[in-house]
């Protein structure tokens, strides 16, 4: 079942918990819970996603806030990995195209290292081993799941996309079960929670909407 607008936000799917306490969203009932969901191997994350979620925690942590860091893989499953988190929470140390994006642009010190901390707990997310042969079904499953309007699509357009997301999957090792649940598009991607546990929104990328959204919660 997929996480729903409105509805209780389902607890994330969590391996490990490399930092901070182990927890959850039924755990933080009462706070507004925001989950920045990344990659290790995702520049735009540590560009732009985890420094506002880190402004963001600054901000609201004595508010009514929590901020919870899931590290997710859907792609560069060599990269993305548990192994990845524990040196990037640990020492600061990057890996990969976040490595040179980030020194590209002069944002990391002593070489390969963040020039910040996340400060809030981090987890890994639970990958499952995709052993199941691709069927159509699968297929059809997760476009109608990522793609609503495939349906207004001509024959030849969903045929097209249809291609595109078996070649897709057929290269997909492993389904991150968080990433999956919540339906989300790629990282940077945000989860919002409100007090009471209730789903309010997903969003991917980092588009500087985020605050207004946060405090709207904390307002509420």
């Amino acid at each position: 079942m997929a996480a729903k607008i409105g509805s209780i936000a389902p607890n994330l799917h969590v391996s490990s918990w490399v930092q901070g306490k182990a927890t959850n969203i039924d755990k933080e009932k009462g706070n507004v819970v925001l989950v920045e969901v990344f990659q290790v191997n995702c520049p735009g994350c540590f560009l732009y996603g985890i420094p506002e979620a880190i402004d963001l925690h600054s901000k609201y942590k004595d508010k009514g806030l929590t901020i919870l860091g899931i590290a997710t893989a859907f792609e560069d499953f060599d990269k993305n990995n548990l192994e990845n988190l524990q040196k990037l929470v640990t020492t600061g140390q990057v890996i990969g195209e976040t490595f040179k994006a980030l020194s590209q642009y002069g944002q990391l010190k002593d070489g390969d290292k963040l020039p910040y901390k996340i400060p809030f707990p981090v987890g890994m997310d639970m990958l499952r081993k995709d052993s199941e042969g691709l069927t159509d079904s699968k297929v059809m499953d997760f476009v109608e799941a990522n793609v609503p309007e495939f349906r207004s699509y001509n024959e030849k357009e969903r045929q097209i996309l249809i291609q595109r997301v078996k070649h897709y999957l057929q290269g997909k090792e492993y389904s991150a079960l968080t990433f999956e649940e919540y339906a989300l598009r790629g990282t940077p991607s945000s989860i919002l929670v409100d007090r009471k546990g209730n789903l309010r929104s997903t969003s991917f990328g980092s588009g500087g909407h985020l605050e207004g959204s946060v405090v709207e919660l904390l307002e509420e």
